[in-house]
């Protein structure tokens, strides 16, 4: 089953901002990452349910939260109750067939994301969602299962590299959405291997060219079911006149819409690429079909004047002149090679075998 079939049938009934998790069931601890930090210092350390912390109006600096899980609905509550954020929020948050967005509430700016793994050969591109909270000076992130795929933006911080500890929770919030994105060029890539290996295989035409081609239509169909809401979003974050966002940051999230707008165009380039290895394929099959309707041809056409003559002398008369004939089988013999040769050497000049 597709991704983005995953059934909604838990949630029936139930009243908005009930938090049910949506999606694949994980197993495992939900780690969870606290960074506070400004231009002189930071501390990290993580946190379970027990002791995930208040914030804390006093202190100085942005805190990122960075939660690894969602089967954990406790910590969930927890940090809806911690931090200014709405029940809607939360909700969508453990909803993980949803589409790439950004939201304006009253506290905050939400925005979720899909987060796109690299495809074996044959199989479907996996996918988990990735979510953001940003606040005046928090910014909360959440992501399905696995390593921490924003380790890069937690290196720049703890090395001071670039401007990162200089700016605000919408830079980071910028950081973190650019690591994203920049995980579908990787995919992007192993797409366009694929499908140069299909191109070669597709000289000799195979029930396992034609699986790699159909799975090839659903990791792009896959991708361009997020990569068009992805488009969408990063135009609204650079336009929309949010308090969340300062101007110094908008720059730079032109530059993640440009990059969605590429990730876009590759995206339809692969998507009518597949619908032509597909016809290829077809076309393919069709020619070998051809040529093995046309070796059959030839093999009946030479056989029928060979079956005539063998027919003739094979007719139960009683009197045939060439059946006292000394050399009258040698002679047929000879007429059918002959006649056999003939056509064969015709059927060659005329390039057909």
């Amino acid at each position: 089953m597709l991704p983005f079939t995953r059934k909604h049938s838990e949630k029936a009934g139930l009243p908005p901002g009930a938090l049910i998790h949506v999606g694949e069931r994980k197993t495992g601890p939900v780690t969870v990452k606290i960074m506070t930090y400004d231009e002189t210092r930071f501390e990290e350390r993580e946190a379970g349910k027990a002791d995930l912390p208040l914030p804390l109006p006093e202190q100085a600096g942005i805190t990122w939260i960075h939660v690894i899980g969602l089967h954990d609905l406790g910590i969930i509550e927890k940090i809806g109750a911690c931090y200014p954020v709405h029940p809607l929020i939360l909700e969508d948050i453990l909803n993980t067939a949803q589409r790439p967005k950004a939201e304006v509430y009253e506290d905050c700016l939400f925005v979720v994301l899909k987060r796109f793994h690299n495809p074996k050969d044959g199989e479907d591109i996996s996918v988990e969602q990735v979510s953001l909270v940003v606040g005046e000076d928090f910014v909360i992130s959440f992501q399905e299962s696995g390593t921490d795929i924003f380790s890069p933006v937690r290196k720049r911080i703890v090395n001071r590299m670039g401007r990162i500890r200089k700016r605000g929770c919408d830079y980071l919030a910028y950081a973190l959405i650019d690591t994203v994105i920049d995980y579908h060029f990787s995919v992007m890539e192993a797409l366009e291997e694929n499908i140069e290996a299909i191109e070669e295989n597709l000289a000799d035409p195979s029930m396992t060219v034609l699986q790699d081609i159909c799975a090839l239509k659903r990791n792009v169909l896959l991708l361009r079911k997020s990569v068009l809401p992805l488009r969408d979003l990063t135009y609204r974050l650079e336009k929309d006149d949010s308090e969340f966002i300062k101007d110094t940051t908008r720059i730079y999230l032109r530059d993640l819409y440009d990059h969605a707008v590429q990730i876009a165009d590759t995206v339809e380039t692969f998507r009518e690429m597949a619908s032509g290895l597909l016809d290829l394929y077809h076309s393919g099959v069709s020619n070998r079909m051809n040529e093995v309707m046309k070796v059959l041809t030839v093999i009946s056409t030479t056989f029928i004047p060979l079956s005539f003559i063998a027919g003739v002398y094979g007719m139960n008369f009683k009197y045939m002149p060439e059946l006292e004939f000394k050399w009258g089988y040698a002679l047929v013999w000879g007429v059918i090679l002959g006649v056999g040769g003939t056509m064969l050497i015709f059927f060659k000049r005329k390039k057909w075998l």
